[in-house]
């Protein structure tokens, strides 16, 4: 979180919070949604500013209720997700590869998990800031579990990681990642939200 959003906060700490303007697509692209997008069922325009996309990833946090926002100074805009809080793709390292989100920010995983769609979800931990009410309106960072899409674009390498046998309605199995076999199970998508604790058109 950027100090001067800090500071905007203690100066202005009751500005109206926002719903509806900005969303996280598939692809990890912030994209911004005025009235005419939201009435329509649109998906919006991606932010193609960089300086502005880098803005609102350094101040990308969650509330306790599972809403994630863009801290924009004082104002509190809530994010829709048309799949899950994060986006990961898959990117190489010195230990042979690394999960990066939508942030920059790096998931260390423990497993992953196959939708009814063939959608890849990463599970792992993650640094992320939480904003908690109940402690004087604080931010903190924490490590937690939580549940990423895997970007469309990686799907085909994940697939030469991973070996697959058919469910009833998904794939299963595991995939091996810098030398560790991790699991690989079936999940329906309808469920991610709940069991992950995260909302995707947050309302106040």
């Amino acid at each position: 979180m950027d100090d001067q959003v800090l500071r905007s906060l203690m100066k202005w700490p009751n500005v109206p919070d926002c719903f509806g303007w900005l969303a996280l697509d598939r692809r990890g692209q912030w994209r911004m949604r005025d009235e005419f997008t939201q009435q329509n069922n649109l998906p919006g325009q991606v932010i193609q500013h960089s300086v502005l996309s880098e803005f609102i990833s350094r101040n990308y946090a969650c509330d306790t209720r599972g809403r994630y926002f863009f801290q924009n100074g004082p104002q509190r805009v809530f994010i829709t997700l048309d799949a899950t809080p994060w986006i990961v793709r898959i990117h190489p390292s010195k230990a042979g590869h690394e999960l990066i989100t939508q942030c920059h920010h790096s998931i260390e995983p423990c497993g992953a998990l196959s939708d009814e769609n063939g959608n890849i979800y990463i599970l792992g931990e993650a640094n992320q800031t939480i904003y908690e009410e109940a402690k004087d309106s604080q931010f903190i960072k924490k490590i937690m579990l939580t549940i990423a899409l895997l970007h469309d674009h990686d799907l085909d390498h994940f697939s030469e990681l991973a070996k697959l046998h058919e469910e009833a309605c998904s794939f299963g199995g595991s995939w091996n990642w810098n030398g560790k076999r991790l699991s690989l199970d079936p999940v329906h998508s309808g469920g991610l939200s709940t069991r992950f604790h995260f909302i995707k058109k947050p309302t106040a």
